[in-house]
């Protein structure tokens, strides 16, 4: 129950909250590239839900939604060529040019 009930707080915060909704989508790339790609997918799930869905996320990839569904679920296994598909259209859609930096270490 608690989960449904954050699932919607997410979901309620990315609809009417532009600046939580870039930064959840920034934090799910960053995870992914730090290689917690389970959470990332997690993530990207849910942004994707409360953004553009996965019907019209489909039509705008040419991927079909139920491979797109289990892309993001806790079993799919992503291609490169989608993930970065489906990054590349969210990031277009919500006016965000995503950069990889490489950082200094001490």
């Amino acid at each position: 129950m608690a989960t449904k009930s954050f699932k919607a707080l997410v979901q309620h915060h990315v609809a009417t909250d532009p600046a939580f909704a870039e930064a959840l989508l920034r934090e799910a790339i960053e995870v992914m590239l730090t290689g917690d790609v389970d959470t990332g997918k997690t993530i990207l799930r849910d942004y994707i839900k409360a953004t553009v869905g996965f019907e019209q996320l489909g039509a705008a990839t040419d991927l079909p939604p139920k491979s797109l569904i289990r892309m993001f679920g806790p079993n799919g296994n992503p291609q490169a060529k989608n993930l970065f598909s489906v990054i590349g259209y969210l990031q277009e859609r919500a006016g965000l040019e995503l950069k990889v930096e490489k950082t200094r270490r001490a």
